[in-house]
């Protein structure tokens, strides 16, 4: 699923049926343990609202009306209308729309399950940017790729920030690498807008304005700098443009860096000076920090720290936000079998560039739960020259507009091969038990939707493990003697660095191979919040955190999860409540000019003033009012990789009236 940790797990089966769980103890990073929406897994696979059969909509778009049919019926239904519409509309008109809701590289977003398929029809393609783009962009201007520092090297760290990062509910394994640096007099410093799980447990939290992260990074440098800490001799043989990011970091004095984060001066300083003095730092970023106008920049200039002060050539030293740029699978989808070049469709911009579409295919996606301007994506979907078919597991609100719903089988039923974002393995994942009902594999739908269209191109008839083989066959250093035997065998397998592993101790990915710094006016980009507040009817920064009980909406219909939950729930600072007469537990809509979502008032200090947070993952369709967060999150692009800004909306607070709350 959409984790860094990409747990190995090992499954009792009797009688064919899977009846126990549990981390694996043997592997390294998952070290036996398994966070609280994952120890509820089997119980999910197993749910009485798991679709098991092929359905077919009966009632209007968006009733989550459905009789079951064949998948011959489906099928057939399906193979006429794309017929149709390649030779009406051309291929471009089918939009394939893939989520993080499974990572596999068979069977989920990495991989080539459908792909092929697509390519052959000469369907548009997908630009999956709802994750990681702008900060990836960012890191690849600086480093030359997104990769870093293996996260386990943490364990060697003498001063770790968590910048961005709820380590404790959005990725927990890696807890246990900052508690062995802890052991050892490491200091933690967790760097978010919300005094998070993680926040709790770190040494000190610097309650950050959203979107200012690239200031406090160069008012942090400019402490290095005023204490003469630079690496003189890193920053001479490793890095390019220097003089002109110094430069920068001098226009960042601490007071002015502190007027625009709203940290207190003396804290930037207090951080400054142990970033000069303590080697190795090891900076720890996730997506959240990028989800703003400025999320690529606020990346490219964080990354920078490593290259001032030289963390780069300490074990335990760098940054680390994604390890996939250390995968080197051959991930071939065969664009060869594509007639024409064909555009590029953005995920997070489904409620805009649905117009000139006429098939969307949905598949480890819920766009309806998961993806910005809810409500524009509602009255697409409600079109009906649209069709709409979705993969899935359980009844989402994105189902509610299929034409036509799949039911896709679940971990412990298919093939897949993984590889984590948050760390340095592979892991092969065997089928436990049999699918349930008529549940298909991602891979096996698009096979059999081949076969039944005529399709006679052979490489859409690859079996998973055929396709396993050929995406281990890059011939990449880090893959040598890891085969698919071996991983069958072991289930889990590092791939080939070092320990510890300095990635950029010797020079960089880059034409160069030198770190580039930001160059001059280029190190820092406002957050659309700080932007047009002054212009806008809406006060409020709404940040919309990870929950801890759901993964995205993976887990949202989970009885027990929801309860843990509870209501939607806003966090407003005690000064913004008692300026707006709310209290705690009061029901209010959140709004703007894109709409508004119903939650619980929660009065916390764990806010700062002028931000209101409410965590993403629930399901609409079971909150108040129909709607989750997202109803007011802008169809909004960051500065680089067209990422979203989940984090970066402006709202108000108000109280409900009594109909508003039924």
């Amino acid at each position: 699923m959409d984790c860094p940790d990409t747990c190995s797990w090992i499954v009792t089966v009797e009688d064919g049926k899977a009846v126990k769980m549990r981390g694996n103890p043997e592997q390294p990073y998952t070290r036996g343990a398994l966070c609280v929406k994952v120890n509820r897994y089997l119980e999910h696979t197993q749910a009485d609202d798991r679709i098991l059969y092929p359905l077919r909509r009966t009632g209007p778009k968006g009733s989550g009306q459905f009789e079951r049919i064949t998948w011959e019926e489906a099928f057939d239904e399906i193979g006429t209308r794309l017929r149709s519409i390649v030779d009406e509309h051309g291929g471009e008109a089918i939009w394939p729309y893939v989520g993080t809701g499974s990572l596999g590289y068979i069977q989920g977003a990495e991989g080539v399950a459908g792909r092929r398929f697509w390519n052959m029809l000469g369907a548009s393609k997908h630009w999956l940017n709802i994750c990681a783009t702008a900060g990836g962009a960012g890191l690849t201007l600086t480093n030359g790729t997104p990769a870093g520092m293996d996260p386990e090297d943490l364990a060697l760290s003498r001063l770790i920030l968590l910048w961005g990062t709820n380590t404790l509910t959005s990725g927990h394994h890696l807890w246990k690498f900052v508690q062995d640096a802890r052991a050892a007099g490491a200091h933690v410093v967790a760097i978010d807008p919300i005094r998070t799980r993680t926040a709790d447990q770190a040494d000190q939290h610097l309650a950050i304005r959203p979107g200012t992260d690239a200031v406090l990074a160069l008012g942090l440098l400019n402490v290095v700098l005023a204490e003469g800490a630079q690496d003189e001799e890193f920053l001479a043989e490793h890095t390019q443009g220097w003089e002109s990011f110094r430069a920068e970091i001098l226009e960042y004095p601490v007071e002015r860096a502190a007027e625009i984060t709203g940290i207190p001066a003396a804290d930037i300083r207090e951080l400054g000076m142990r970033i000069a003095h303590t080697r190795p730092t090891a900076i720890r970023a996730t997506m959240g920090v990028q989800r703003h106008a400025g999320g690529g920049t606020a990346l490219r200039t964080i990354s920078a720290i490593p290259g001032v002060t030289g963390d780069w050539r300490h074990p335990g030293g760098g940054m680390a936000y994604s390890t996939s740029g250390h995968v080197h699978l051959d991930i071939d989808t065969r664009d060869d079998l594509l007639a024409k070049p064909v555009r590029t469709l953005t995920m997070t911009r489904l409620a805009s560039e649905l117009d000139s579409v006429k098939c969307l295919w949905v598949y480890a996606a819920n766009p309806v739960g998961s993806t910005s301007d809810t409500n524009r994506i509602r009255r697409q979907l409600e079109r009906e020259d649209l069709f709409t078919v979705v993969m899935e597991h359980f009844p989402t609100d994105t189902v509610d507009y299929a034409d036509i719903v799949l039911p896709a089988t679940m971990q412990t039923e298919h093939m897949d091969l993984h590889a984590g974002y948050g760390h340095l393995y592979l892991l092969w994942n065997e089928p436990a038990v049999a699918p349930p009902g008529e549940c298909l594999s991602t891979a096996e739908t698009f096979r059999r939707l081949a076969a039944h269209m005529g399709m006679t191109e052979p490489s859409l008839y690859d079996s998973d493990l055929e396709l396993a083989e050929q995406l281990l066959s890059s011939g990449h250093p880090s893959l040598e003697g890891v085969t698919l035997d071996r991983l069958r065998k072991e289930g889990w397998v590092r791939m080939n660095y070092p320990r510890p592993f300095t990635p950029f101790a010797d020079g960089f990915p880059t034409a160069s191979g030198r770190l580039r710094f930001p160059p001059r006016g280029k190190a820092y980009v406002p957050p659309h919040s700080l932007r047009t507040a002054g212009d806008s009817p809406y006060p409020l920064t709404l940040v919309t955190p990870a929950a801890h009980t759901f993964l995205n909406t993976i887990f949202g219909n989970n009885p027990e999860l929801r309860r843990r939950a509870k209501d939607p729930v806003v966090l407003v600072n005690p000064a913004d409540a008692e300026a707006r007469g709310l209290v705690s537990g009061q029901r209010v809509r959140v709004h703007n000019a894109g709409g508004e979502f119903l939650a619980d008032v929660e009065v916390s200090d764990r806010v700062a003033r002028g931000v209101v947070a409410s965590p993403k993952g629930s399901w609409p369709k079971h909150n108040p009012g129909g709607a989750n967060p997202n109803t007011v999150v802008a169809e909004r692009d960051a500065d680089m990789g067209r990422g979203p800004s989940y984090h970066d909306n402006l709202v108000e607070v108000s109280p409900c009236q009594l109909s508003d709350s039924l």
